[in-house]
């Protein structure tokens, strides 16, 4: 095992106010390592091979105010499966706020909760909080993208090493920021991708093509500021959003940043030509809600439906006395798996529940993305005061029946990616990989289910030499990826 040992403290600057997302299973870790020969609780697949990836906030250095857990550096776990053997390693991403706060030895940037007025730069909107690209973590063309949640510049990091090669520019054809749910098509080769931000035209979407080059780019005209999360694409559209969560104009103004959701707004979908512009752009009209994170969609005949995790109430009200209250209603989720249909021949929207449970995180096999697909997979998420997933999620969205394993008490997991077996064709052949960490033991390990039986429990169960905190996005990179991007 090798490590790079870096001088971290948890503690913040508030004294004698604890803020739960430093504490725990979500407090950072300050050594980077790498390990092989892991130990092994059962045994590792053969047929399992390629890496899972995951990022998530990891604050190095305390900085003045109030900490937010969306204020951390990205950090990304990797676990590399070979042969029926496994591999750790973890890695700062290395952003260029990262290195500044690097060479200074100390934090130079405020928090999302403080006023950024004296932080050194932001983002291509000229929002002065800090890139940390700690949100996803994407495979495309060779590389891994790392990026950020409030649009920022994509860094590319190199699969297995976890080696920050830059930030990634499309072979210098990108213009603006980049969102954190950018959508590949395997079929294709084929990214999309679209870029918000507080001033018109509000949204600007765009395609790199297979060659690694900004292909196409057209600017989406909006009523005003929103804050889009994530983008949905089929063989031949895309859904953009339009969503009644908006940033606040009078604070951005005083150098504050703050969101309000205007429940009268209705929620509306921009359904375009993969390369069409705003003249292209079909509106579909629905019901007031917020959407993180999309599963996938799909055309049937004229209509193109789309299946989401629906937040119907994203900003609940404080039930518990803190000072960062706000803060911990704010990171709660309340989702359910919701279906849209916008009929692209009348113009109609039909929507509505596909379950009732709280679950979030939704991840499809990567290689079914735009294509009608039969098994979604999505965490659960715990009735706790913090964010916490205690299980996985398995959709049969053909016939609506669903699996569930739940990791114990005490055991909160991670985002789980599909992994094919190797020569697996089907959506369910193979596994899903998910971190999971022990609160009462302060020790993490991967667990890996097969993805057609999550009641059968773990196949494996592999104990890691560090603990991994709770974080956000994840990826599964398959070895045949492995191969290409090597060549």
């Amino acid at each position: 095992m090798t490590e790079t040992r870096n001088d971290t403290r948890t503690s913040g600057p508030l004294e004698g106010e604890e803020n739960p997302y430093l504490l725990g299973v979500y407090a950072p870790v300050d050594t980077e390592i790498s390990a092989d020969d892991l130990e092994v609780i059962g045994e590792i697949p053969r047929d399992l091979n390629g890496v899972y990836l995951r990022n998530g906030p990891n604050r190095r250095f305390p900085a003045q105010g109030r900490y937010h857990w969306f204020d951390g550096d990205g950090m990304v776990h990797g676990v590399h499966f070979e042969n029926g053997r496994a591999r750790y390693a973890n890695r700062w991403v290395r952003t260029a706020a990262f290195a500044a706060e690097d060479a200074a030895g100390q934090a130079l940037w405020t928090g999302v909760m403080e006023d950024p007025k004296g932080n050194p730069f932001g983002n291509g909107h000229g929002l002065g909080i800090k890139d940390s690209a700690n949100t996803d973590v994407i495979f495309f063309n060779g590389r891994i993208l790392s990026t950020w949640y409030l649009c920022g510049s994509p860094t590319t990091m190199d699969p297995l090493s976890l080696e920050t090669l830059g930030a990634e520019t499309f072979l210098g054809t990108l213009t603006g920021d980049f969102m954190a749910h950018p959508k590949v098509d395997e079929a294709t080769g084929e990214l999309f991708w679209f870029d918000y931000g507080p001033e018109p035209p509000y949204l600007r979407y765009g395609v790199v093509g297979p060659d690694g080059k900004v292909a196409h780019t057209a600017d989406i005209g909006l009523p005003g500021p929103r804050l889009p999360h994530d983008m949905a694409i089929t063989e031949n559209h895309v859904v953009l959003m339009d969503l009644p969560l908006i940033q606040d104009q009078e604070a951005r103004l005083q150098g504050r940043y703050r969101i309000h959701f205007e429940r009268e707004l209705p929620s509306r979908f921009a359904v375009l030509p993969r390369r069409g512009d705003s003249a292209s752009v079909r509106w579909f009209e629905a019901a007031p809600g917020y959407i993180y994170h999309v599963v996938n969609a799909w055309e049937e005949g004229d209509e193109i439906v789309m299946d989401v995790c629906r937040v119907k109430d994203p900003q609940h009200q404080p039930r518990i006395r803190h000072p960062l209250a706000r803060m911990l209603a704010y990171l709660r989720l309340d989702a359910q798996l919701w279906r849209y249909r916008f009929d692209l021949r009348t113009g109609r929207t039909t929507e509505g529940p596909r379950d009732d449970d709280n679950t979030e995180f939704p991840m499809v096999d990567s290689r079914v993305v735009g294509r009608r697909n039969r098994f979604g997979y999505a965490v659960h998420i715990a009735p706790e005061d913090t964010l916490l997933f205690d299980g996985l999620v398995r959709y049969d969205l053909h016939t609506g029946e669903r699996q569930d394993h739940r990791f114990g008490p005490g055991r909160w997991g991670s985002e789980a990616p599909f992994a094919p077996r190797d020569g697996g064709t089907e959506e369910d052949d193979g596994y899903l990989v998910s971190f999971v960490t022990d609160e009462r033991e302060g020790r993490s390990e991967v667990v890996v289910l097969d993805a057609a039986d999550l009641a059968a429990g773990p196949v494996c169960r592999i104990l890691l030499p560090q603990r991994v905190p709770t974080g956000f996005h994840s990826c599964w990179v398959r070895a045949d990826q492995l191969d290409g991007a090597a060549r």
